[in-house]
């Protein structure tokens, strides 16, 4: 979840790590370090808190090194330190390392170099990694450009979990080494210039090609070449791939956060995502799967993997393929996926959506369904991530980069290409009359502008905010499909508020949450599922006559029910729903966290991309 960057070349390194540093802070920032060499010796500066401490350092300018690497940390082993923070030096100041991921092994390793006379100065599974690269390259007896290489080959083959690792060295002062495994990393091909990323919004403004390594694949970089080599340190030849993303995705373009900035996106979002699909008059286009008749009608069970904001997502997936298809769906949270022996067989189809790509746990069950032969299919907004590198299929949502912690144009993103998808399937199967079809494409092609209609309710919902914003405890309520927004607008609040908010199907109030509910409790309900309008107000005026102050957000007519606050959204078919609905929710997540001075970019204690267990 950490984010790391590296420079060689021409330059002065120091500004372009701290730059790129501080576009990868949505992947942690707690703490952060840049790794220079100054006249074949190494520089390490670092210190807690934000990258833009960095700046502040003594010596930070009198840096004028062409070669570094640089981190910025969400602490894992070892509280957020200056001791802890990366880059880590082995004893004896030969190597300066960055790692993202999860050494699990690393107290064997440990105690293994102490034994070895080796001394540790922070708690991190990291500072293994120098020591490492150190005590096998003092065992090297062939001394020439490989004996680092050999010595970073023997590294890797001790540890256990997930890395993505970059290398500097005093006997290499030319060079930049990196290798990785179950962890993302991006090579960026410049002129007379290389550099290196865990995504590629941080060194997009630099270059527009770059290579993308597989797990246990080695780079060694110069500034006017680039090397790559197998674990066994075989020459291996990479592609060069041409990313057209827009640099301006990596700025706030005048928006106060980028949140915000990326709530209203989300109309030429989703225009690119149905774009790339759908048009009025064709099949949903999916080439690239090229499903038959045959295979979809084999498959008994379809399962839909994620965590957070795309599980909700995959929620809303659901329905629409059940309803459109038939055919059954279970959604599951990874992490617990891959750990209760799931029924999977061949006939089962398995879809595993993550924002990055890089989500650990999700990779980690899409591994597993492939071992039981199912097949699998990756959705993701990140060409060339790890998940869809993986799967036998993967489709991509094109909601362009999201820098935000908290989700908001991905998950839009997501839930209408599941509809899509739902649809591509049911014409395939022929589930569903070409009237009902053309209908439904109808009412994806006119979201768009539905999500800008939606908008424009964004000051009744800032100004609603100024009132509940110092609320301790907030509800939401939905039935059917209104029941996945609710859980997705809960999650968006206590993401970035740091107000405690529960979701429940409005049905199971008097189940057990209806206690929790006294006068002036806020609670929040979705109502635009018409067939379930009459019950989600009784269900909602439970709570109302034991006090709860009411926000409702709704398509449909309430026929002056006397709520405290109603926003209204466009109608659209209830498989769509979520879509605008979801939108007054993030809103209001923004505008709370907003109101209360809180960093509603970069919440506490979160990362964009969990690249760990």
């Amino acid at each position: 979840m950490c984010g790391i960057i590296g420079y060689i070349g021409v330059k002065k390194a120091t500004p372009i790590l701290i730059d790129g540093l501080l576009k990868l802070e949505y992947r942690g920032y707690d703490s952060s370090g840049i790794s220079t060499i100054e006249k074949d010796c190494i520089s390490i500066m670092k210190d807690t808190g934000r990258v833009k401490n960095l700046y502040n350092l003594d010596g930070i300018n009198n840096l004028n090194g062409n070669i570094g690497i640089a981190h910025t940390r969400w602490a894992t082993h070892g509280k957020p330190s200056k001791e802890n923070s990366h880059p880590h030096l082995d004893n004896n100041n030969n190597f300066s390392v960055v790692h993202n991921g999860i050494i699990e092994n690393y107290t064997e390793l440990r105690d293994f170099l102490i034994r070895n006379g080796y001394t540790f100065y922070s708690q991190t599974d990291t500072e293994v990694i120098p020591n490492l690269i150190d005590y096998y390259y003092k065992k090297e007896t062939i001394d020439d450009k490989y004996r680092i290489l050999r010595a970073l080959q023997k590294t890797c083959n001790d540890l256990k979990g997930s890395f993505a690792i970059q290398v500097i060295s005093k006997f290499m002062p030319d060079n930049l080494i990196v290798i990785r495994k179950d962890s993302p990393i991006v090579i960026g091909k410049g002129d007379n210039e290389n550099y290196v990323s865990s995504d590629i919004p941080a060194i997009v403004s630099y270059t527009k090609e770059f290579y993308f390594l597989n797990n246990y694949e080695l780079a060694l970089l110069s500034r006017d070449n680039i090397e790559f080599y197998d674990i066994n340190l075989n020459s291996i030849v990479k592609q060069v791939n041409v990313v057209d993303l827009d640099a301006d995705s990596a700025d706030k373009n005048g928006f106060s956060h980028y949140m915000l900035k990326e709530i209203f996106e989300q109309p030429s979002a989703i225009r690119k995502t149905i774009g790339s699909r759908l048009s009025a008059n064709d099949s949903c286009n999916f080439e690239e799967l090229n499903f038959t008749k045959e295979f979809l009608s084999s498959i008994n069970k379809i399962y839909i993997v994620a965590c957070g904001t795309a599980m909700h997502a995959g929620l809303t997936g659901k329905v629409a393929i059940e309803q459109l298809c038939n055919i059954p769906v279970t959604v599951d949270i990874a992490s617990e996926f891959r750990y209760r022996n799931p029924i999977i067989d061949k006939n089962t189809l398995c879809i595993y959506i993550s924002q990055s790509g890089e989500t650990a746990d999700t990779i980690a069950a899409l591994k597993l369904s492939k071992s039981k032969g199912a097949t699998t299919l990756a959705i993701s907004n990140v060409i060339e991530s790890s998940i869809t590198r993986e799967a036998d299929y993967s489709i991509y949502t094109h909601a362009g980069a999201e820098i935000a912690v908290a989700s908001t144009k991905a998950y839009t993103s997501q839930v209408i290409l599941l509809n899509i998808l739902a649809l591509y399937f049911a014409e395939i199967l022929e589930s569903i009359s070409s009237l009902e079809t053309m209908k439904l494409k109808e009412e994806i092609l006119a979201l768009p502008q539905k999500v800008e209609e939606t908008l424009q309710c964004t000051n009744l919902v800032e100004k609603y905010s100024k009132e509940i914003c110092h609320e301790k405890d907030i509800f939401f309520l939905g039935r059917g499909i209104d029941y996945t927004t609710a859980l997705e607008g809960s999650l968006k609040l206590k993401e970035i508020s740091y107000i405690h908010s529960d979701a429940y199907a409005a049905g199971e109030l008097k189940h057990g949450p209806i206690a929790l509910i006294e006068d002036n409790v806020t609670v929040v309900g979705i109502i635009t599922d018409e067939s379930l309008v009459e019950k989600t107000i009784s269900n909602i005026q439970e709570v109302v006559t034991r006090g709860a102050k009411t926000c409702i957000i709704t398509n449909q007519s309430l026929n002056n029910i006397d709520f405290n606050q109603v926003i209204s959204v466009p109608k659209t078919c209830t498989l769509l729903s979520p879509i605008v609905s979801i939108i007054p929710l993030q809103l209001l997540a923004y505008y709370i966290s907003n109101e209360k001075g809180l960093d509603v970019d970069k919440p506490r204690n979160l990362a964009k991309s969990v690249t760990v267990e």
